[in-house]
């Protein structure tokens, strides 16, 4: 007899929905103590979703873990919707590398502490609010023309009422502008050789140029239907950003006149996809400046299984 081949387990799930096979698919390894960097890579590789996490133990038994998010290209520092999916699967275990999972759990991760508070429905884990771990950083502006060619939309569908496209990130940087509206919006298609010409022009060293284009309801600005492109990382769309989401409702709530406001914006995308996410943004700003972004959504588990190493 042959000796069984080594695995882990893994559990995905469909993160920014309450409904299964929609939303952000999400791969979880609850316990990577037995992989090399370059195993996280080539799992988050074979996978092909747009972020795979890895959860090993914190470095500061004060946290809860330490996550590592894996594109199928890259390891990033923080993004949305790894983190309310990494805590909602790891929420409703016993346990988590011997303890007992509370109510708010803290990751440690590459773009500092993220915390994560469960949220519940009669007692069952549900989803997750997250704060953002770094401020609203903006800049440089990006010209109408590259963003509308990456896009493959006219230029005068981009719309500069409110600011003009510019570079934004609370962690990972996104090119974001606001397109005229939902109509619009919803013809948009990524030109790879745009990407190409953009990125050359505009990425800064350790990114490549990502696209976030968003149009807000006539009826309420605090409603938004948004799209996701970054070709370039092997993302043809992606159906829920969670940090550029984070970025847009920050910079949107930084150019308000108030110089205290509370604000919550409703962020729908994956529409076009055919993967529905809704995503819950809360903004605090106090003094003229925002305080505190945090994330929040649902969660539906989809597959368990174990890896092959």
């Amino acid at each position: 007899m042959t000796a069984a081949s080594p695995s882990i387990a893994y559990v995905t799930v469909d993160v920014f929905t309450d409904e299964r096979f929609s939303g952000n698919q999400l791969a979880v390894i609850p316990d990577a103590r037995a992989l090399s960097d370059r195993q996280m890579q080539a799992i988050a590789t074979e996978f092909g979703y747009s972020e795979v996490t890895f959860v090993l133990p914190p470095r500061d038994p004060e946290n809860t873990a330490e996550v590592r998010i894996f594109t199928p290209t890259a390891e990033i520092p923080f993004a949305g919707h790894p983190n309310v999916g990494t805590a909602f699967v790891l929420g409703r275990l016993k346990e988590i590398f011997g303890r007992v999972p509370g109510d708010v759990l803290r990751f440690e991760e590459k773009a500092g502490l993220v915390e994560a508070t469960l949220l519940r429905d009669k007692g069952d884990v549900t989803g997750a609010r997250i704060v953002v771990p770094r401020s609203l950083t903006v800049g440089p502006e990006i010209d109408a023309e590259t963003i509308a060619a990456c896009a493959s939309l006219a230029p005068e569908a981009i719309s500069t009422r409110v600011h003009a496209p510019t570079r934004l990130s609370v962690g990972l940087p996104f090119a974001v502008a606001e397109i005229k509206d939902v109509a619009t919006l919803s013809t948009a298609r990524p030109n790879v050789t745009a990407f190409q010409a953009a990125n050359a022009r505009y990425k800064p060293e350790e990114d490549s140029f990502s696209l976030f284009l968003y149009s807000r309801s006539a009826e309420n600005p605090w409603q938004v239907r948004a799209r996701m492109f970054a070709p370039l990382d092997n993302v043809n769309e992606d159906p829920a950003t969670g940090s550029a989401s984070a970025a847009l409702s920050a910079y949107l709530v930084t150019l308000l006149p108030d110089r205290d406001i509370d604000v919550e914006i409703a962020i729908e995308q994956g529409v076009e996809m055919g993967r529905r996410s809704l995503i819950g943004a809360s903004v605090n700003k106090r003094d003229g400046v925002v305080r505190q972004v945090s994330l929040s959504g649902k969660c539906v588990s989809a597959m368990r299984g174990v890896i092959d190493l």
